[in-house]
């Protein structure tokens, strides 16, 4: 597992369809340039170079359309799509943005049974369109049931929909926007496709100050027809939760984008930049840092990958990806939080400057755990799977590595995503942990084990279950054992050698004690309870002759490897 290098990276296991779209979209932005990807920032402009890019080498409809609608070219598959959301994510999330936003457009249109929809959704994708998802509103946010977007019938199969949406993406030039709302006499579901270039759609504003557009818009006595329907009632709801429970996977390989540039940026300026007569990257403090947001990253993107597979496997009898999507939209997102601190803490003040892409890295970062679904909403999702995951151990099938071209189609006949999720067999998670042994990697099964005890102590009630404050400190201690899972699975795969595994694991040591302290404080935990939590606090393993060892060798060694033209 390496990270990524625009100027080395090898995409020849691709199809050449696809190493042809990311090799063109690396080179329009190191076209570009630094100074003019800033310039460009700091000054909100629209990107319509981006735009013209995609549409002249039909980026959008190799990438996002399935094949049944499309051609031999084109298909909707979640693993070459992790290159191309990491791709952009490296160079700027103004420009990662309009392509997520096409695919949360693009989701009620494929799920629904609109055949004709779906033809000229192909048709407008071909000629470079961009889409929108119109589902949150300024007082109710994506609080479907508080929807006051209504659609009335005028006449047999002819309506009117009148409402306001905020917060849509390329609400200023989408081909078209997927609207959800409500029957204005039955109060029913009902997902219906509206186009800005109409005389009855009002764009408001762009919400935000930045290249990319988040519009408020309103229709007012919005004329549709039966054939604008996407889908009504229950499929309409299953179709808003559906896109959702798929799409919010991108925002972790957004993360790992904008990580990695700032990585090899940060590690560029300290490492040739002096003081008190050495070198910043010699301090011991800044070799730990550096050391850290590294094993961070491997991490993520050996989690990131893993979880890929689950959902390429997804299917009405296995609905794992379920548990581990969330899981990349709030856990991978977080870490590239604490990667940029790291980094941050190493280059200090130059960190705010303009002229760095780490400047622009410092505010985007912050976005990805909001969106889709805060952190807090992610987390309750993953809590549902406590009991299933720790204890009852159903058996599961193991799930390939999928690297083969092909159409991810089951993500568009999800049905609901919301029921049963506690009854999903998930395996046993210990199987893949007793394969490996590293120093850290043992400490931090002995940290499992007991926390599974302490779950067990902590005998939760369905009030403790349903008290958000309790169930974060307890859901962060579950997050770090389904992450371990998928990174070892991964590693398996990989052949990822054991220095690297134990520095990432080192790191969930000591971020596992750091959880355990902060659940300890909770007011709801009695004495035993809190100084059962405390046992779970675990020293790492640290060998100082292997961690320079690792430092020169993985780390130190990225240095001037990579920095954008100017």
């Amino acid at each position: 597992m390496e990270l990524l290098n625009p100027k080395r990276a090898d995409y020849s296991f691709l199809d050449l369809e696809t190493q042809g779209i990311l090799k063109e979209t690396i080179n329009f932005f190191e076209k570009k340039g630094k100074a003019k990807l800033k310039d460009e920032d700091h000054k909100a402009v629209w990107y319509d170079d981006f735009l013209h890019h995609l549409k002249s080498h039909k980026i959008f409809y190799q990438l996002l359309t399935p094949t049944t609608y499309g051609d031999k070219t084109t298909r909707f598959d979640n693993y070459r799509n992790c290159y191309f959301n990491e791709v952009l994510g490296f160079y700027g999330l103004s420009y990662w943005y309009t392509w997520q936003v096409s695919i949360l457009g693009l989701g009620p249109i494929w799920n629904s049974k609109n055949e004709s929809r779906k033809k000229e959704t192909s048709e407008e994708l071909k000629s470079g369109g961009v889409f929108g998802f119109g589902l949150s509103e300024r007082e109710h946010g994506a609080d479907l049931i508080g929807s006051e977007m209504v659609v009335s019938e005028v006449s047999p199969g002819k309506y009117i929909a009148n409402g306001k949406k905020y917060y849509i993406g390329n609400g200023n030039v989408a081909s078209s926007i997927s609207v959800f709302g409500k029957n204005s006499k039955t109060g029913k579901f009902i997902f219906f496709s509206v186009r800005p270039n109409h005389p009855n759609y009002k764009l408001i504003q762009n919400v935000v100050f930045s290249q990319k557009f988040v519009a408020e818009f309103e229709l007012k006595d919005y004329p549709l027809e039966e054939s604008d329907i996407l889908s009504k009632d229950r499929e309409a709801w299953d179709a808003a939760l559906a896109t959702v429970a798929y799409a919010k996977y991108n925002l972790g390989w957004a993360t790992i984008g904008i990580a990695t540039h700032s990585f090899h940026e940060a590690l560029n300026h300290s490492s040739n930049r002096r003081l008190f007569n050495s070198a910043v990257t010699e301090f011991p403090h800044i070799k730990g840092l550096f050391t850290d947001a590294y094993a961070r990253l491997i991490a993520m993107r050996m989690f990131s990958f893993r979880a890929c597979d689950y959902m390429k496997a997804a299917s009405e009898t296995d609905r794992r990806y379920l548990l581990f999507n969330p899981m990349v939209k709030m856990k991978v997102t977080m870490q590239g939080e604490e990667v940029i601190n790291h980094l941050w803490d190493a280059i200090a003040a130059r960190g705010f400057e303009k002229d760095m892409y780490f400047e622009m890295a410092t505010r985007d970062i912050r976005m990805l755990p909001k969106l889709e679904g805060t952190v807090h909403i992610n987390m309750m999702l993953v809590n549902q799977f406590l009991q299933s995951y720790l204890f009852d151990k159903k058996p599961a099938p193991k799930v390939p590595f999928f690297k083969e071209p092909s159409n991810d189609s089951f993500l568009f006949q999800q049905g609901t995503t919301t029921k049963g999720l506690k009854n999903i067999p998930l395996g046993d998670y210990e199987e893949v942990y007793s394969k490996f042994n590293t120093p850290n990697l043992n400490i931090f099964r002995e940290q499992l084990s007991a926390y599974k005890k302490l779950v067990e102590y902590l005998d939760l009630s369905k009030e403790d279950q349903t008290d958000i404050d309790l169930m974060l400190n307890v859901g962060e201690l579950l997050t770090l054992a389904i992450y371990g899972q998928l990174i070892l699975e991964y590693a398996e795969y990989d052949k990822t050698d054991s220095e690297t595994l134990d520095a990432i694991f080192k790191v969930f040591v000591k971020d596992f004690s750091r959880y355990t302290v902060q659940l300890s404080l909770n007011h709801k935990l009695n004495v035993a309870k809190q100084e059962l939590c405390l046992k779970l606090v675990k020293q790492p393993h640290h060998d100082e002759d292997e961690f320079e060892k690792f430092y020169r060798n993985k780390v130190l060694a990225l240095k001037d490897s990579y920095s954008m033209n100017p």
